[in-house]
């Protein structure tokens, strides 16, 4: 069986508090993107191991042990005893450390896939706490649509937001910005609670009053990012900004146009 885990964008981000746990309270619209990973799930009859792990694409660095859909696996066997060996693959395309959300996604997807190929019968509150125990991003996956989110990201609010009819330009440097360290260098802000008002705006007034707390201090440690969302206001973007902590940006355009832009060729970039 297979899937096409898809990322995500934050259009505006902003860091509220940090709560007594660790984590931060936060305000953004998740928005899906349809830049893809695949996933493959097939029964192993493979005595000696749970999973056979194999991966192509893009190179991920670390233990196989620590990739997410592997930690997806081991949360539904621990609670789905009935959950068979497999042989997983997946196929890396979503750049990673770049604000897209391609690991939490990863793992969303797994659950669903899992759950749903060997009907494991978990409930949506039962997904939904597994996703969260592996991701602060892994609940929006579930649902995978335009979404206000509060909480650490998990409390999320259906919106209507419908950028189909725009083109959007999505480019990373291939920089990989630590969440740890952006985090460490945001100043919580009192919630403006004004972001659903504010999407509802048209696109060409977003600039003006939606923004991503996390890009004052990435652009001020990486000047190549903040250049990257200049050139794409300056080529004709409604709106830019960087996803999450970084460190893709997007630009939001009328049509796609032919790029006066030269980006070096270790950039990725892809229209949607």
């Amino acid at each position: 069986m297979v899937s096409f885990p898809n990322c995500k964008i934050n259009i505006g981000l902003r860091i509220v508090n940090k709560r007594a746990d660790g984590f931060h309270d936060l305000e953004t619209i998740f928005y899906p993107l349809g830049i893809r990973d695949a996933l493959e799930v097939v029964e192993s009859f493979n005595n000696t191991k749970e999973i056979s792990w194999s991966q192509t694409g893009a190179a991920i660095p670390g233990a196989a042990s620590d990739n997410l859909c592997i930690k997806a696996y081991h949360l539904l066997k621990k609670d789905f005893p009935t959950l068979p060996a497999v042989n997983m693959h997946l196929h890396k395309a979503i750049p990673m450390g770049a604000g897209l959300g391609g690991g939490s996604a990863d793992a969303a997807f797994m659950l669903q896939l899992l759950n749903t190929k060997f009907q494991l019968g978990a409930s949506a509150a039962q997904l939904l706490d597994y996703a969260l125990s592996l991701g602060s991003d892994c609940p929006f996956f579930l649902l995978n649509r335009s979404c206000y989110a509060t909480g650490r990201g998990e409390i999320l609010e259906e919106i209507s937001l419908d950028l189909s009819a725009y083109k959007i330009l999505l480019v990373n440097p291939g920089i990989h910005i630590n969440t740890g360290w952006a985090f460490s260098h945001i100043t919580p802000a009192a919630r403006n609670n004004q972001l659903k008002e504010l999407i509802q705006m048209p696109v060409e007034n977003w600039q003006q009053h939606i923004y991503n707390g996390f890009e004052n201090p990435v652009f001020e440690a990486h000047p190549e990012i903040a250049a990257i969302k200049a050139s794409l206001l300056e080529n004709g973007a409604l709106y830019s900004a960087m996803s999450g902590s970084g460190s893709s940006v997007f630009g939001i355009f009328k049509k796609k146009i032919a790029l006066p832009i030269n980006f070096p060729a270790h950039y990725f970039y892809k229209w949607v």
